[in-house]
């Protein structure tokens, strides 16, 4: 069953999110929220997802190399939870370990320069992370 799928790559000061087609098949770079210092952006996110008519949402969960988790994965949970209790629908914490690094390889890659991919990175590296999550959904 196809569902379209919305993907949050959280950080400090910008959220990354992408989106998937409607097939569930590949991963499309959205936009970027920028946090204020509240917790506005939480809402943003959801106007965005409800606007957009996601079935379901994956939340980046920040491990250390190691797999530990520090603060910030706790924030990635409470984040899921909002999210999940304003929209209704399935949120899923994915290890997001390493995406912000694909994704500016990718830019590179594509010959973006360091100043446009400041603007791109966090964007991109929710669909480095969705599509990881996309694909893994194929049956092999």
């Amino acid at each position: 069953m196809a569902r379209t799928v919305l993907a949050i790559d959280p950080g400090s000061k910008r959220v990354g999110v992408a989106i998937s087609d409607p097939g569930g098949t590949f991963a499309l770079p959205l936009v970027v929220v920028y946090r204020s210092g509240d917790d506005s952006y939480v809402e943003r996110l959801a106007e965005l997802a409800a606007s957009r008519g996601v079935d379901e949402v994956i939340v980046g969960l920040p491990l250390r190399l190691s797999g530990a988790q520090g603060p910030e994965a706790d924030e990635a949970r409470a984040l899921a939870e909002a999210l999940h209790s304003r929209l209704g629908v399935p949120v899923h914490l994915v290890d997001e370990r390493l995406t912000t690094r694909q994704a500016e390889a990718s830019l590179a890659g594509a010959g973006v320069g360091s100043r446009a991919r400041r603007g791109r990175i966090d964007q991109v590296a929710a669909a480095v992370l969705l599509q990881g999550f996309l694909d893994s959904r194929v049956p092999k």
